[in-house]
C-alpha cells in the first residue's frame, strides 16, 4: 500500500527541506506548504491579535483546497511525503484565536478534516529554541524577519502537547539539534531508516470485523428534560423564537471555546514548568472542572430549547441517528 508520510515541527526546524531529501529515496510524490500566497501573513506576524482570524481561516481553506486534490491523486500513483499536516491547522487558531472566532474556526476545521487522509505517519522534528531562531534569521525570508521569540516558544509547547496526544496518525519523534542531514548523508540515512521502522511496526494487521456497539435503550429522560424546559420557559417567560434560542446557544459556544482555550493555556504553563504533557492536560482539567460543567450544561440546555421550538424529538432523532451512524463507515 502507497504511504503518506507528514513531516512536521517548528516553522524552521527543517521540515521542507527533509521531505525534499527524502523524496528520492522513499520513491515519494511530493506535497509542499504554499506560504507565500497568503496575503494576510506579513501582517500576522506584525499584529497577530488583529489579523489571526483572516490567517487562519486563509490557511485553513487553501490547505484543505491542496490536500483533498493532491493526496488521493499522489497516492494512487504511490508514497506521498509533505512538509504539512492539515490537522496542525488547529494549533496555530488555539494560540491566535478566541472566543466566537475560535469556536467558528472549529466548526470549519472539523467539517474539512473529516473529509481528508490522515497520513500513515507524522515524523516530528524537534530541535532547541536558539537553533530554530538562528535559521529563521538566516533564510531571511520578509514577514519573519521581526518574529517574536516568545512566540515561537508557545507553538513548539503547542506542538509538544498536540502531538503527545495525537490519536489519528502514529507520531515518530526525532531529535534534530544534532543533526546535519544537509551536510552528512549519515544523519540522513539514520531518519530515513528510523522512518521506515516506524512504518513497519504500524503496519496495519489484517482487519478483523469490528464488534458493532449497542445502540442503548433510553427511557425517556430526553422527553422529560424538554417537557421540563416547556414548563420552565412558560413560567419565566424566556423567548421561544428558535432563531433567538440558536443564538444563544451560538454564544455559549463561544463561552465554551474560551474556557478550553484557558484550560489549554495553562496545561501549556504546567508543561514548561517541567510537568509531562499528560500530567499537565489532567491537572489543568481538574482546576477548569467547574467551568467546563456549567457551559456544558447551558449547551444541554439550548439544545433542548432548540429541539422544543423546532418541534423535534430530540431522544427519537438521536436514537435514528446513532442507529445510522452504527452501520455507517467513515473514509478516513
Amino acid at each position: 500500500m502507497s504511504k503518506f508520510i507528514a513531516i512536521e515541527g517548528v516553522i524552521g526546524v527543517g521540515k521542507t527541506t527533509l521531505a525534499r531529501m527524502l523524496q528520492a529515496p522513499l520513491e515519494a510524490s511530493l506535497l509542499l506548504e504554499v506560504f507565500e500566497e497568503n496575503p494576510f501573513l506579513a501582517r500576522f506576524y506584525e499584529d497577530r491579535e488583529r489579523y489571526g482570524f483572516q490567517t487562519q481561516l486563509f490557511f485553513l481553506l487553501s490547505r484543505y483546497h491542496q490536500q483533498h486534490q493532491a493526496v488521493p491523486a499522489a497516492l494512487a500513483q504511490g508514497n506521498l511525503i509533505s512538509d504539512y499536516t492539515f490537522a496542525k491547522d488547529e494549533i496555530f487558531a488555539w494560540l491566535n484565536l478566541r472566543d466566537d472566532e475560535l469556536a467558528m474556526y472549529g466548526r470549519v476545521h472539523a467539517a474539512l478534516g473529516e473529509k481528508l487522509r490522515r497520513p500513515d505517519l507524522i515524523v516530528y522534528l524537534r530541535a532547541e529554541h536558539d537553533l530554530l531562531m538562528r535559521r529563521i534569521t538566516l533564510r531571511d525570508r520578509p514577514y519573519e524577519r521581526d518574529m517574536d521569540p516568545a512566540y515561537i516558544r508557545e507553538v513548539a509547547a503547542a506542538y509538544d502537547a498536540w502531538l503527545t496526544n495525537v490519536q489519528d496518525s502514529p507520531v515518530l519523534t526525532i531529535e534534530v539539534s544534532e543533526l546535519d542531514f544537509l551536510a552528512r548523508p549519515s544523519d540522513l540515512q539514520y531518519i530515513q531508516d528510523k522512518i521506515q521502522t516506524s512504518l513497519a511496526a504500524h503496519a496495519p494487521a489484517a482487519p478483523a470485523a469490528p464488534a458493532q456497539p449497542i445502540v442503548p435503550a433510553i427511557s425517556g429522560f430526553l422527553a422529560a428534560y424538554q417537557q421540563f424546559h416547556r414548563q420552565l420557559d412558560s413560567s419565566k417567560g424566556f423567548p421561544v423564537d428558535p432563531y433567538f434560542n440558536h443564538l444563544l446557544l451560538v454564544e455559549e459556544m463561544g463561552e465554551l471555546a474560551t474556557v478550553m482555550a484557558r484550560t489549554w493555556l495553562l496545561s501549556q504553563k504546567m508543561v514548561a514548568a517541567g510537568k509531562t504533557p499528560a500530567e499537565a492536560q489532567n491537572e489543568a482539567i481538574v482546576q477548569q472542572r467547574p467551568a467546563i460543567r456549567q457551559e456544558l450544561a447551558d449547551l444541554l440546555a439550548y439544545i433542548i430549547k432548540l429541539a422544543n421550538y423546532t418541534g423535534i424529538d430530540l431522544e427519537e432523532a438521536y436514537l435514528e441517528k446513532m442507529r445510522h451512524n452504527v452501520q455507517r463507515t467513515w473514509e478516513l
